[in-house]
């Protein structure tokens, strides 16, 4: 169910810019079947309201060097609100943590990470991670292959 209220043709062109946030305001236009003008008000409307948060390249990881992608599961000793918060701050300022999310059940954070390598990630989890003061427990799940990809939500 939707937080706010979106005619078809906000979602036409959600699901268009999802697809290709590049494309013009002509072209998403006529993908929708508005004019032009139109178009570029409604997504001005879709970006003022927070439901179009930005636009942004999506980089070929391998071609770039990055060929490695693992999750890394972290339990902390204590879950005070003050070690949660601390944690959270030290995954926004490591570049290797791509996306770190805080999870309930056995775990207290998930994180998506990107190296260049499997020593480099080996490294940030032995150096880094596991030597953290708030850091139990480190559990880590290399990738094989991506089978799916796909914009953040269905719209």
């Amino acid at each position: 169910m939707l937080r706010v209220e979106l005619d078809t043709t906000d979602i036409k062109i959600l699901r268009e810019l999802q697809r290709d946030g590049r494309m013009t305001n002509v072209e998403l236009a006529e993908r929708v079947g508005i004019s032009a003008p139109p178009c570029l008000r409604r997504v001005r409307k879709l970006e003022e309201m927070g439901i179009i948060e930005g636009y942004a390249a999506i980089l070929n990881g391998p071609k770039l060097g990055y060929d490695l992608v693992a999750f890394c599961l972290i339990g902390l000793k204590h879950q005070s609100e003050a070690n949660l918060k601390a944690f959270a701050a030290l995954a926004e300022s490591w570049p290797i943590v791509r996306e770190a999310w805080m999870v309930s059940g056995d775990s207290d954070f998930l994180l998506r990470c990107t190296a260049e390598n499997l020593t480099k990630f080996q490294d940030f989890v032995i150096e880094v991670l596991a030597a953290n003061e708030h850091v139990d427990t480190v559990r880590t799940m290399l990738t094989i292959r991506q089978v799916k990809k796909l914009g953040l939500v269905e719209i």
